[in-house]
């Protein structure tokens, strides 16, 4: 059952410990509130402002599964925090594992200091759980993904518009790269995971796959330098740093150009531009 009461408290006094700035928000003039206000907890989560203000008010619906998950990463708990909340709001907690959707505080931080550059937290599947609008900009909002398309290998082998993105001549590395990854995945997790369901998916429904997982490849690296081919600005090479969080299995990518360079030229114009038509990868 759910506790309306210890769920509306939890839930002002984990707003009321955020402060604006911990999240990428501005502060703005004439702040009254202690931490966030609802409007931000809300945006964060990404629901209405009404929805929000009645859990906290001790009314509305039992809220679902999904809009607890999207509460407790917008209002950056840990994960006994999140379990926590899981319980109040009468549900059962996520299974424990690396294989989860939540992004530990931490990582959340960092992304959120990194508002004017292209960043993604991704699962190892390459499921992009929390991205910068940057980031968005490039690639599309590849966070709206679900089912089996959210990894972005499997979009890859299965949506031409997947390969729009990238230079012809890059192809056939990221098509071998994509199913090195998966197979040391399943390796990694076993015939009954994730991971290996989508190559069986990937195994009945492209020819190209087929052909590449018949190498029994492993071991091939991501190359540092990404190139984008932009359909507003253009080509962009960008170098990529990745931050591992081993226990979540989750890595947080940093996209950056070289000063100086046209691609750092190009990245600051679409800044600008902000995001465009551009579909998710």
């Amino acid at each position: 059952m759910i506790d309306r009461p210890a769920l509306a408290d939890f839930l002002r006094g984990r707003r009321a410990a955020l402060q604006p700035e911990d999240v990428g928000l501005a502060r703005g003039q004439r702040r009254r509130t202690d931490g966030l206000r609802r409007e931000e907890a809300a945006l964060l989560a990404n629901m209405s402002v009404d929805y929000y203000a009645r859990l906290e008010r001790e009314r509305g619906p039992q809220p679902s599964e999904q809009m607890l998950a999207s509460i407790a990463q917008g209002l950056r708990l840990t994960i006994d925090e999140r379990d926590h909340l899981f319980r109040l709001a009468g549900h059962q907690p996520p299974p424990p594992g690396p294989a989860g959707d939540h992004v530990e505080p931490g990582m959340m931080r960092i992304l959120d200091s990194l508002v004017d550059t292209p960043a993604e937290v991704v699962t190892e599947l390459g499921e992009t759980l929390q991205q910068t609008p940057l980031a968005a900009a490039i690639a599309g909002d590849a966070t709206t993904r679900r089912g089996d398309a959210r990894s972005i290998g499997f979009r890859w082998f299965t949506e031409p518009r997947a390969r729009a993105l990238h230079p012809v001549e890059d192809h056939a590395f990221m098509s071998r790269l994509y199913a090195s990854g998966l197979r040391m995945v399943i390796a990694r997790r076993g015939p009954e995971s994730r991971a290996a369901h989508l190559a069986e998916v990937l195994l009945e429904r492209s020819e190209e796959f087929r052909t590449v997982w018949a190498r029994h490849e492993v071991g091939i690296r991501p190359r540092e330098e990404k190139h984008y081919q932009h359909p507003e600005v253009g080509l962009l090479t960008l170098q990529c740093q990745v931050l591992q969080d081993p226990e979540r299995s989750h890595a947080l990518l940093v996209y950056t150009a070289e000063p100086g360079s046209e691609s750092a030229d190009r990245l600051r114009l679409l800044s600008v531009i902000g995001t465009t038509t551009t579909t998710a990868r």
